[in-house]
């Protein structure tokens, strides 16, 4: 969904090739279902950047795709193409195979460094999901911002049981974010039954475990301070995700001058590159 977060992308491309070779060494395994690997923001993914008009993970409204679905394709900038693809891909799916359910991970990685995380919607199942991925689980996200994919892939939406959930799998150029987005995947899998639990090694769980030990198990989100380009935004350097900031302490600046936390909490995805439209979330842990 992001062109500058390449770790999903490369841990689909290795999933794939372990899900071709794994019955050549395991006779007896099986694969249930279909597995669909996209890269969301090609055109962004092909320049490395984040977006090329706007952030495709912002464009996920109903009213949105209305628009896009009935507009002349020659007024669509790239995210709205890259939306409108998408959906094509993803439907075409869903009318060849007929699925009983269909399950979105959406992949992440963050400009901040420190812990992993997942986010889930107030399905059960998304929560169910997102829970067997063995990192913190981000509850409240879904109030701060809107348009996302977790926001539209959804049953009433696509005439089919859906349930989705994002996984975030560290910084951007930390290469062990391939190693635990290939986990989160296989995990996912394991999950929803697409694999069986025996057929999965443990070093999956031992990789997500470690690098989310000490780390909540579930945190509310308290509030998300959004920016525009105009504004200027600047995070003060140092700060990684779960880090834990107090009542007062100054955070980052923008043109209206100093922005600092207007409670104790812990900081995540502060923001440290050029393009976004959120300059850090607050969580507070809940279990």
């Amino acid at each position: 969904m992001h062109g500058n977060e390449p770790a999903g992308v490369e841990a689909l491309e290795t999933v794939f090739a372990l899900l071709d070779r794994e019955p050549i060494v395991n006779t007896d395994f099986q694969y249930k279902g279909r597995l669909l690997g996209l890269i969301g923001n090609w055109r962004a993914y092909s320049k490395g950047k984040r977006f090329i008009a706007k952030d495709l993970n912002r464009q996920w409204t109903p009213e949105n795709v209305q628009r896009i679905r009935h507009a002349d394709p020659s007024t669509l900038d790239s995210e709205d193409q890259d939306l409108l693809e998408i959906l094509q891909l993803v439907e075409a799916e869903i009318a060849d195979c007929q699925p009983s359910q269909v399950v979105l991970l959406d992949l992440h990685t963050t400009s901040a460094s420190g812990g992993i995380f997942a986010i889930a919607t107030d399905d059960p199942e998304s929560i169910r999901i997102a829970i067997g991925l063995h990192a913190p689980v981000i509850t409240g996200l879904m109030r701060g911002i809107h348009g996302t994919t977790l926001h539209y892939f959804t049953t009433e939406n696509f005439g089919v049981p859906m349930a989705a959930a994002a996984f975030e799998a560290g910084q951007h150029e930390d290469p062990l974010s391939v190693n635990r987005s290939i986990a989160a995947i296989i995990n996912c899998m394991r999950s929803i039954g697409a694999v069986k639990p025996e057929d999965v090694e443990n070093r999956h769980d031992d990789i997500l475990l470690e690098y989310s030990k000490s780390l909540p198990k579930i945190a509310d989100l308290v509030k998300v301070h959004p920016i525009k380009a105009e504004d200027g935004f600047k995070m003060r350097p140092g700060y990684r995700n779960f880090q834990p900031v107090v009542s007062g302490e100054l955070l980052a600046f923008d043109r209206h001058g100093e922005i600092r936390s207007p409670t104790d909490a812990m900081i995540l995805m502060p923001l440290y590159q050029p393009q976004g439209s959120d300059g850090f979330f607050l969580v507070k842990a809940v279990h």
